[in-house]
């Protein structure tokens, strides 16, 4: 730059340096600040900004309730200006000192700024830990990725350290799996239900989700066992009949293949549940029992007879096959016959198409379960079941956000209509006559 140009811009500042010099004291520190923040970039600069308007919104309450600006003599008044007071407000994930200004009232009672409620709940800072923990990042990371609000902010904030960050996530998880756990499903509308477990440091969560006659899903429970066993689901479902969850008119349970999640379903809801076996396991079970080099086409029977929507044709299919495999692979031909009438029940009951591609498996609910483990991908310890319950309940939430509703949901008022005729058909109808 020129000596010319050099002289022109110290000449320009000056001129500033004197306007600026001319303003009020509190108008000259507030400008001083939110130029040391543009220097650091525009957030930092937007902090800045956003302190110094706090401060005037709290000010301009206590001058509303106190009845007078500070320092102003009026005769009357009820409270008075009582000077300031050391707090904080949560600023980008995490919490910044400030100073309040304080107020009393005359007989001696604290004035409270609603202002300053809004800008310290504490709740703001909870759900953007929680965020970042689904999200998969780290609690020693979490002040790493905090927005760039200035080197002075940064020095003084708190709420940043890993055991600050576990014990926010650890309450929100908490009031999540509470939330998840007391749902009330006596306003739903339930049609269907599929069940399945997830494994978690050698303990199973078996977890429900639930479908409404519009096929809209709904994560609503989860139990914590050793494994899929009868008693651990017969509680869940329990738990769920509890919570208002009725078969009355009719109801598909889709498991996976446990005998012992068939058997719980039988158990809570009686005939009054349909059971339907996930095709998808059944064909991997029966392949696990074959040579690799036989696996190919036996599957792709087993693909072509469960899409039949003839429900007699598909299962006469699939007992041929099993005398086909009986003679050299008896394993397979038993895995195959296994609950093979259950392998057809959305196909008994009329429906086909993507509704019966849909409600065949527990993709829906497998799907669900993938985002739970994704987000426990950080959790090298599982310290006790209570952990694995609320990391389980979080990620069944997380995955809810993103839920679509089922595919062929157009259908289900014919799956609505189906159940309620097999309802009827096992269910003496009550005589309200008699009953009176």
């Amino acid at each position: 730059m020129s000596k010319k140009n050099v002289a022109a811009v110290r000449l320009v500042e000056r001129d500033e340096a004197t306007d600026i010099a001319e303003l009020p004291e509190e108008l000259r520190v507030s400008l001083a600040s939110i130029a040391g923040g543009a220097r650091e970039g525009l957030l930092a600069m937007s902090a800045s900004v956003g302190l110094a308007v706090m401060h005037e919104m709290m000010n301009a309450e206590m001058t509303a309730k106190v009845g007078a600006a500070k320092h102003a003599k009026l005769a009357g008044r009820s409270a008075n200006w009582h000077g300031d007071a050391p707090g904080s407000v949560v600023l980008g994930g995490r919490r910044v000192p400030i100073d309040r200004p304080r107020g009393r009232t005359l007989d001696e009672r604290e004035i409270e700024l609603d202002t300053y409620k809004r800008f310290t709940n504490d709740d703001l800072l909870s759900e953007l830990v929680m965020e970042r923990m689904l999200a998969g990042v780290a609690t020693r990371r979490h002040a790493a990725v905090n927005e760039p609000v200035g080197a002075q902010l940064t020095s003084s904030a708190r709420s940043t350290s890993r055991s600050s960050v576990s014990r926010r996530f650890k309450t929100a998880t908490q009031a999540g799996l509470d939330e998840l756990m007391s749902r009330d499903l006596s306003e739903l509308q339930l049609v269907a239900l599929m069940l399945d477990g997830v494994y978690f440091a050698e303990a199973c969560c078996v977890v429900a989700l639930a479908i409404t006659t519009d096929g809209t899903k709904v994560p609503v429970g989860l139990w914590l066992g050793d494994t899929e066993n009868k008693t651990v689901v017969t509680n869940l479902l329990a738990d769920l009949v509890e919570r208002g969850l009725s078969a009355d008119g009719g109801l598909l349970v889709v498991i996976d293949g446990a005998k012992a999640l068939a058997a719980a379903v039988g158990k809570v809801f009686g005939s009054a549940a349909l059971i339907q076996r996930c095709t998808l396991h059944k064909r991997r079970n029966v392949k696990d029992h074959l040579p690799k080099e036989q696996r190919a086409w036996v599957d792709r029977k087993l693909a072509a007879t469960f899409n039949n929507d003839d429900s007699a044709a598909g299962e006469r299919a699939c007992r041929d096959l099993a005398r086909q495999l009986e003679a050299r692979w008896p394993d397979a031909a038993a895995s195959l016959r296994e609950g093979l009438e259950d392998m057809f029940t959305v196909r008994r009951l009329g429906i086909n198409g993507r509704l019966a591609a849909t409600l065949t498996n527990t993709n829906c609910a497998e799907s669900m379960i993938s985002i739970a483990r994704d987000t426990t991908k950080n959790v090298k310890r599982w310290r006790d079941g209570k952990m694995i319950k609320r990391w389980c309940a979080a990620g069944m939430l997380n995955a809810e956000r993103s839920f679509r509703r089922l595919k062929g949901h157009k259908q289900m008022p014919a799956l609505v209509a189906a159940l309620g005729r097999h309802t009827e058909s096992v269910t003496p109808a009550c005589d309200t006559t008699k009953v009176a």
